[in-house]
């Protein structure tokens, strides 16, 4: 499916929505990406902050960001991380 279709801008719109409710917040969401090193080359990248680790995971796996899930896996080739902070 191509970027920037209906399904797909639906997907952001109800990502962000489950995002705010388990009190996550952007810190990075798209923008210009220049590689420094290594072979990793990401066109687009977003970045969301959570209070800890737990509750970064239990958004990711709630039912409120099931279906945004679903929709981004149909609608981009997406790499997901989660990185513990100091």
């Amino acid at each position: 499916m191509a970027r920037g279709t209906y399904e797909c801008v639906e997907r952001r719109r109800h990502a962000r929505l489950s995002d705010r409710q388990r009190q996550g917040r952007y810190l990075v969401r798209g923008g210009r990406v220049e590689r420094l090193e290594g072979a990793w080359n990401p066109t687009r990248l977003v970045v969301l902050e959570f209070p800890s680790m737990e509750q970064a995971r239990r958004w990711y796996d709630s039912d409120d960001y099931g279906a945004p899930k679903a929709l981004r896996m149909k609608c981009a080739v997406t790499d997901a991380i989660f990185v513990e902070g100091a």
